[in-house]
């Protein structure tokens, strides 16, 4: 009796370790990754971008979520609310747009924005709530025309 209770005993911190590895120790381990020389798997207009999400959210997310990717816009707004700093890019879909959360390198080019300006951003592609979402992301201030 004594060898079958050590025997599960073991399974269950056996167990208990392998889930701690998976689930916990993500957690502890930064995300918050710069991407400035990272290379983009696709590069996009914000417009192009919105416009396959308001098609397809599932196709799109197949597509773009959890990749790096490169997108072309105008700046609409941007925000430095709860220590967090955001820039907001239009799309022609007048509801919608790519919420960029900026990775905190880039605060210094966060800060010479203007509204209207046209910038290219590289990010990680998180899906789609309101607005199509980005993070980690960083700024090139003179996008090639």
């Amino acid at each position: 009796m004594k060898s079958k209770n050590k025997l599960f005993l073991t399974f269950i911190l056996l167990l208990l370790l392998v889930n701690g590895y998976y689930y916990i120790v993500p957690l502890f381990i930064s995300s918050d990754k710069n991407l400035e020389h990272e290379i983009a798997e696709m590069v996009l207009t914000s417009n192009d971008l919105v416009k396959s999400y308001n098609k397809d959210e599932k196709k799109s997310n197949a597509l773009y979520a959890g990749k790096i990717i490169e997108i072309t816009g105008f700046v609409e707004k941007v925000s430095f609310l709860n220590n967090r700093n955001t820039i907001i890019l239009k799309s022609n879909t007048e509801n919608f747009g790519v919420i960029c959360d900026v990775h905190p390198n880039d605060f210094e080019n966060l800060k010479e924005l203007k509204e209207n300006q046209k910038i290219r951003v590289k990010g990680i592609c998180k899906g789609f709530l309101k607005d199509v979402i980005l993070l980690n992301c960083s700024i090139d201030l003179k996008p090639n025309e």
